[in-house]
């Protein structure tokens, strides 16, 4: 067994890269484990692993005293002196305790520790590999679901994408391919946990800078990303090279550009707009395709403003169920109550505001 073991040993550091000695402390401290389980006569017990014979044996450790009081722990001066003259109290000595049949279970434990490493090193090379691309997009197979996830082969793991990290409305067969992104890896007792999303707002961001090498390479920048994932999206974007128009570049042409991340997405529409160092104008573009005539910032509150609107492009500015106010709302970081012009001016000319009218508001980011 001992040679054996020690091959085993040789070859699990040049394969799995395990550390023969790390193996070797675990083996050796399973084995005082393993002593102390089935033979329990002494309590301070080593064991050591010769590693040029691959003999194992077992050591109870005993400190010399004037007076013994437990014998597993605990030897007497005049028998520490009987071994040899220059013992002293306080001194400590090894007695080897080996049984006979020892081998038998020595074999047993070295098994059971070396598939344990095993094991852990395996997770570790995964858990590696796969932090490596937290806060990335891959591309993965969906094998089955149950009422908590759709589990996502990756190659090497199994992802789990919650409801919440779905797009609604979409459906995940078996054998399907899809991107996801994947936000969090956590190395757990029973191995590597990848968590991955479709509704996430940085697969938006890392499927544009995918299909968009301006983006890329960062001649076109993502400012800000307000998503309602499976419906509705706006980016908003900048040029940082002068002459490029950072809309244009992102939509392509005849659309082409942004149509392949609108299809990966099944169908989510896409609002691209410019963003700017006015404030105004920002809110203006984050509310496209509405007309804007006026931004009113809150003089108490520095995040809140009111828009004015044509009176037939209120409920256009304002979208259904509100969305479109909304999203502009999460895209600039804006408090933004929408007004028609004529709701405005009885607003602007009543002292009191009575008569002001309030929409849909949304200021909570993704």
């Amino acid at each position: 067994m001992s040679k054996e073991l020690l091959n085993a040993l040789d070859a699990l550091e040049k394969e799995k890269g395990i550390k023969k000695q790390v193996v070797l402390e675990a083996l050796e401290a399973a084995l005082v484990s393993a002593y102390k389980r089935n033979y329990g006569q002494a309590q301070n017990v080593e064991v050591d692993f010769d590693q040029n014979g691959g003999d194992i044996h077992v050591y109870a450790v005993k400190e010399v005293v004037d007076e013994v009081f437990d014998s597993r722990l605990e030897v007497s001066l005049k028998e520490a002196l009987q071994i040899n003259k220059a013992y002293e109290v306080g001194d400590t000595i090894r007695f080897e305790v080996t049984p006979k049949n020892f081998g038998r279970i020595a074999a047993q434990t070295a098994k059971q520790v070396i598939m344990q490493r095993v094991r852990e090193a395996e997770r570790g090379i995964i858990y590696d590999e796969y932090i490596q691309y937290e806060n990335e997009i891959v591309t993965g197979e969906v094998e089955r679901h149950d009422h908590r996830y759709v589990y996502v082969n990756l190659g090497r793991v199994e992802a789990v994408l919650s409801h919440q990290d779905q797009i609604p409305g979409e459906e995940y067969k078996p054998h399907d391919r899809i991107k996801v992104y994947i936000y969090k890896v956590e190395n757990t007792s029973k191995g590597p946990q990848v968590f991955v999303s479709r509704s996430h707002p940085d697969l938006l961001k890392r499927l544009f800078e995918q299909e968009i090498p301006e983006i890329f390479d960062g001649t076109v920048e993502i400012v800000s990303i307000a998503r309602e994932a499976g419906d509705r999206a706006k980016v908003a974007v900048r040029s940082n090279s002068e002459g490029v128009d950072p809309v244009g570049t992102c939509v392509g042409p005849r659309g082409e550009r942004v149509q392949v991340i609108v299809n990966e997405l099944k169908g989510e529409n896409m609002d691209i707009v410019e963003w700017r160092d006015d404030p105004a104008e920002f809110i203006s573009n984050a509310l496209n395709p509405a007309e804007v005539l006026n931004v009113v910032f809150d003089p108490e509150n520095e995040r809140a403003c009111t828009v004015v609107v044509p009176d037939d492009q209120l409920s256009l500015a304002i979208g259904k169920k509100g969305q479109n106010a909304r999203l502009a709302a999460k895209l600039t970081g804006f408090k933004i109550d929408i007004k028609s012009e004529s709701e405005f001016d009885i607003v602007d000319s009543n002292e009191d505001g009575s008569e002001e009218i309030a929409t849909d508001q949304a200021t909570d980011n993704n």
